[in-house]
């Protein structure tokens, strides 16, 4: 990777987060109705997800470059963790509104933020991803001392599970003890954060244990399946919400869920990516790229038909909106897919 290439990869998640922040901030000043209220924090805090896979790219593309230091190991997770933090504690004062149009973008806010420290969870686990492609090497298949501890793969791995854990408990919670229409959306769309979360639970474990040189080659036929199953729940449960409830008020939360799942599938690269270059080679590597590629386009298409709609059914004003955002962040996957097949492929 050169230089200039490496200043894109890095340029694609602030780009991505400016368009979420603008974007987020005109939607949520341009009026006061329950719609603008609702999607305009939401598609503003997506871009906390941007920054954080902002420090996981910047965080593996310095060392690839050879000008990682000692503040960038400890700074860049940090700037993640930091806006996670801020972003669960915005939510919290949307909530604090005690008005109707405040349960969902408080609730949905608060889940951005969780999806947001998992992604900053992702940026400390890549703090020696220098060390794959040498594991990666290493005809034994040996633990590399130089690696995390295995107290260290556990943490990580375990701070990415309790975050995931939250967030099922808590969409579970809003949808058993539900007793109207904000809640539930609030629920559905909390469950669907609930399988990004989960998704990156195979992503962090892949690279903190290929740090450590712990990948067995039995992992690379079981991790991408976490990410690809739990996109094809929210997928399922998209669906399900839209037929089940069609012609109903809460039938566009489909399409939220199913923007999720396009999220979910989009983190599988990834791990397929670690998965398909692990002691061996794969030709078709610089191809995988190419999937959160399509699954960005997809969003944006979705959001293009559903703007046509919210013209005539005003209810799907939210989705196409939030959409748009759920492609910028797909989009921004793309750059770390790529990063991650330039940087962890054998030499």
């Amino acid at each position: 990777m050169n230089y200039g290439i490496s200043i894109l990869f890095r340029a694609i998640p602030l780009f991505m987060a400016a368009f979420c922040f603008c974007y987020g901030l005109y939607v949520w000043l341009s009026g006061n109705t329950p719609d603008r209220l609702t999607a305009g924090p939401v598609i503003f805090f997506l871009g906390s997800i941007c920054i954080a896979l902002f420090t996981t790219a910047a965080t593996i593309i310095r060392q690839i470059i050879g000008k990682y230091t000692v503040a960038d190991k400890y700074l860049l997770p940090t700037i993640g963790y930091f806006f996670a933090f801020g972003t669960v504690v915005c939510g919290g004062v949307i909530m604090a509104e005690h008005a109707s149009w405040a349960v969902v973008p408080g609730h949905v806010v608060c889940g951005l933020g969780l999806i947001t420290a998992c992604v900053a969870t992702a940026a400390t686990a890549s703090t020696r991803f220098s060390l794959i492609p040498e594991n990666s090497a290493d005809a034994t298949m040996s633990v590399n001392p130089q690696g995390f501890s295995y107290s260290a793969e556990i943490t990580l791995v375990s701070i990415v599970t309790v975050i995931s854990a939250v967030a099922w408990v808590w969409a579970i919670g809003l949808i058993a003890w539900s007793d109207d229409m904000a809640h539930t959306v609030a629920g559905c769309v909390m469950g669907g954060i609930a399988c990004v979360c989960t998704s990156l639970i195979a992503l962090v474990a892949s690279i903190a244990r290929q740090v450590r040189g712990s990948y067995s080659m039995t992992e690379r036929k079981i991790w991408y399946w976490v990410p690809l199953t739990m996109g094809a729940v929210a997928f399922a449960a998209g669906l399900y919400m839209i037929f089940s409830n069609w012609g109903e008020p809460v039938d566009f939360v489909g399409f939220v869920l199913i923007g999720l799942a396009l999220i979910c599938w989009s983190i599988s690269s990834k791990v397929i990516l670690l998965a398909k270059i692990w002691h061996t080679e794969f030709e078709l590597a610089s191809r995988i790229p190419i999937i959160p590629v399509i699954t960005a386009l997809t969003c944006m298409f979705m959001a293009a038909f559903l703007f046509e709609e919210a013209l005539f059914k005003p209810k799907f004003f939210v989705p196409s909106r939030v959409l748009m955002g759920f492609g910028a962040i797909c989009f921004t996957l793309y750059s770390i897919v790529s990063i991650l097949e330039s940087g962890a492929k054998s030499k």
